[in-house]
C-alpha cells in the first residue's frame, strides 16, 4: 500500500497546477493515494481534466489575488490584504491538522501554500524563490519581507527548489545565496520540473504565442495579441489561456487560434514552435529550458518575481523580454529571434529527486 498524501497547490495562474501535475502522476504511479487540495479555478479544472477521478479533489480557497490593470494599485491593494493574507494561512494550516487527523495521512506536500503543513506528519514546500523581490521599498523592508517568509516555512521539514544547486540555475538570485540559516538539509535542489518533453517533430510553427495570467492582465495580453496578427508573417499558432469544454480554434488574420490546449497539446505546440511568446512565470521557464526553446516574454505587471525572471534571462542574452505597455510584437518578436535562446537542462531526472526528497 502506498501512503496517503494531501497535496496543496497555489492558485495565481495555472504555473503551479501544471508543475505539479508531474509530481502528482509519478505519486500515483507507485501507488500513493493523494489528495489535492486547491482553489475552484482554472488550475483546479487543468488538474482534474489531466488526473480524472484519481486524485480526490478538496477545494479550499487560497491567498486573495488583487490584480488591476495597473502595479501600483496591486501593490496598495495586496499590501492591504496581507492580514487576510496570514488569516487564510492559518486558516488552511488548521484545516489541514484536521484532514492529517481524520484522513489518517501520512505525509504533506504544498506546492507554495505556506499554510498547508502539519505538526503531525513530515511536510514538503515545493518553493522556487527563497528571495523576494520587494518593488518601491529599501533593502529593509525586503529583509524583512523573507525573514516572515521564512517564518512561515519554519514548519516544513524540507524546501524543495525546483531548479540546479549552481551557477544560479534558472532562478538566479531568487532561489539561490539565502542569506538566513534556514537548518541543515533542508534546502533541497531537486531540479526543473518540467511536464513537457522533447518530442520528434518538425518544428514547423514560427511562433507560438501562449497567453495567461490572472484577470485582467491574461485579456489585456490577449487584446494586444489578436491586435498584432495582421502584422505577423508566417506560421502563426495562438492559446488564450482559458479552460472550457473544448479548444475553442478557428481562423483569425492568418493565423489559428485556440481558446484552450489541454497540457498534451501545449507540449506539442512548444516542441514545433521555433519562437515562444508567454509570461515569464517560473514554471513556463522550466518547460522552456526543457526544450532549450527562444522566447518573447512578456511578464505579468505587478509580478515582480516574473520582471525579475525576465530581466534576468535577458541580461544573459537567453530571451528578449519586454514591458506588456511597451510591447510591439513585430519588433520584439525580431529581437527575441536574435537571442541565444533558453539553456537546455533535463527536467526527466528530477521527479526522481522528488520522490527521493519526500522518502
Amino acid at each position: 500500500m502506498g501512503r496517503r498524501i494531501l497535496y496543496g497547490v497555489y492558485h495565481w495562474g495555472l504555473g503551479h497546477a501544471t508543475r505539479s501535475l508531474g509530481l502528482i502522476r509519478a505519486l500515483l504511479d507507485r501507488g500513493d493515494q493523494v489528495m489535492v487540495m486547491i482553489q475552484p479555478g482554472p488550475g483546479m479544472r487543468l488538474l482534474q481534466s489531466e488526473l480524472g477521478d484519481a486524485c480526490e479533489y478538496f477545494p479550499f480557497r487560497d491567498t486573495p489575488a488583487p490584480f488591476s490593470r495597473y502595479p501600483a494599485v496591486f501593490y496598495l491593494r495586496m499590501t492591504a490584504s496581507m492580514p487576510w493574507v496570514l488569516a487564510g494561512f492559518r486558516r488552511e494550516h488548521r484545516m489541514t491538522e484536521a484532514l492529517v487527523a481524520q484522513r489518517h495521512l501520512d505525509c504533506v506536500i504544498s506546492d507554495s501554500r505556506f499554510g498547508v503543513w502539519s505538526r503531525a506528519v513530515p511536510s514538503y514546500c515545493i518553493l522556487h524563490s527563497i528571495h523576494q523581490v520587494v518593488p518601491f521599498f529599501s533593502g529593509f523592508t525586503q529583509w524583512v519581507a523573507e525573514w516572515g517568509q521564512r517564518n512561515l516555512l519554519r514548519g516544513f521539514t524540507r524546501i524543495l527548489i525546483p531548479d540546479v544547486a549552481e551557477n544560479g540555475g534558472l532562478s538566479g538570485w531568487l532561489g539561490h545565496d539565502p542569506e538566513f540559516d534556514w537548518g541543515d538539509g533542508r534546502l533541497v535542489y531537486i531540479g526543473p520540473l518540467s511536464s513537457v518533453q522533447p518530442m520528434d517533430v518538425e518544428q514547423d510553427i514560427d511562433v507560438f504565442f501562449s497567453v495567461s495570467g490572472i484577470e485582467p492582465q491574461r485579456g489585456l495580453l490577449e487584446e494586444l495579441v489578436l491586435e498584432a496578427l495582421p502584422k505577423l508573417a508566417g506560421r502563426i499558432v495562438v492559446t488564450l489561456g482559458k479552460p472550457g469544454d473544448g479548444d475553442g480554434a478557428r481562423e483569425i488574420d492568418g493565423a489559428t487560434v485556440y481558446d484552450y490546449l489541454n497540457r498534451e497539446r501545449q507540449a506539442e505546440m512548444l516542441n514545433r514552435a521555433k519562437l515562444v511568446m508567454t509570461r515569464s512565470g517560473y514554471t513556463t521557464l522550466m518547460e522552456l529550458a526543457a526544450l532549450g526553446r527562444k522566447a518573447l516574454f512578456v511578464a505579468t505587471p505587478g509580478q515582480s518575481e516574473q520582471e525579475y525572471l525576465a530581466r534576468f534571462h535577458r541580461d544573459k542574452g537567453h530571451v528578449w523580454s519586454e514591458d506588456q505597455k511597451h510591447l510591439d510584437l513585430p519588433r520584439d518578436i525580431d529581437r527575441a529571434r536574435a537571442a541565444a535562446g533558453i539553456p537546455r537542462m533535463d527536467a526527466a531526472v528530477s521527479v526522481g529527486h522528488f520522490l527521493a526528497a519526500i522518502a
